[in-house]
């Protein structure tokens, strides 16, 4: 599949584990390069719901539209889709979302 980033810093991230590293710690850098590996070797949309480890999930709500791909216990990368095409949105800590 073909990805897009929403921001600079979020391609160059994924163009230079160093900078990925600096900014999210070694672990999640490693991760999300591997993860936007894992999308753009996807040939559709569902074979993302078949790789366990993804746990590739609709957001509901408000977000209703975007998805989730896990990278660590408490970061998500976010990104959407047009039918084609994955938007790489953010990479989200989700500390709070269990009630830590």
């Amino acid at each position: 599949m073909e990805i897009r980033f929403r921001t600079k810093k979020l391609e160059k991230q994924y163009l230079d584990y160093r900078e990925a590293s600096r900014a999210y710690g070694q672990q999640v850098a490693k991760r999300y390069i591997m993860r936007i590996n894992i999308i753009k070797a996807a040939k559709c949309f569902d074979d993302l719901y078949a790789i366990p480890t993804l746990k590739f999930h609709s957001l509901e709500g408000n977000r209703k539209g975007e998805f989730a791909v896990t990278l660590t216990g408490f970061y998500r990368l976010i990104i959407t889709n047009d039918g084609e095409t994955f938007d790489i949105a953010r990479i989200e800590e989700v500390s709070k979302h269990y009630g830590d």
